[in-house]
Parts: C-alpha cells; structure tokens; sequence
C-alpha cells in the first residue's frame, strides 16, 4: 500500500474522473498503488501513463508479456516493491 496520501479511486472527479477508464483494472475494478500515488496531481499521472504507454508500445521485437517480465526482473534487481 501506498505511503504516499492519496484520493481514493472511488472519489475521483473532474480530471481525473477522466483518466480513470485508462487506468483502472477491468478485471478487478481498482487502480494500481504505482498509478493511485498520482492523483494529487493530474499532470504527473498523465505524463505517468504516457512514459508506460511508450515503453509498452515501444518495440515490435517484445510482446507486451516479455516487457512486463523485463520490468519486473528490474524491478526486483533494484529491490523495488513491483
């Protein structure tokens, strides 16, 4: 869980009722801590999601999968909570 305050996803509004479709997870019906932790600030989170869309997009060689599991093996190399 976030350290970091935050306004939870079920009190979002104005700009950012706008970003939740592309954020929440269809599945389980929640926003990821790693996204949450942006919504005191908007613009953070959008340029959050555009850096995310960008990597997850960024090559023909990878399937999504196989970047996912880069950013994950990352993540726990640097000892990062993923």
């Amino acid at each position: 869980m976030a350290r970091i305050e935050i306004i939870p996803d079920d009190s979002w509004d104005g700009e950012l009722g706008e970003i939740y479709p592309r954020v929440v997870d269809p599945t389980y019906g929640r926003v990821d801590h790693v996204i949450a932790v942006h919504s005191l600030n908007p613009r953070s989170m959008k340029a959050h999601l555009a850096l995310y869309e960008s990597a997850m997009a960024g090559t023909a060689t990878l399937r999504k999968v196989e970047r996912e599991l880069i950013a994950l093996a990352v993540s726990l190399e640097n000892g990062c909570h993923y």
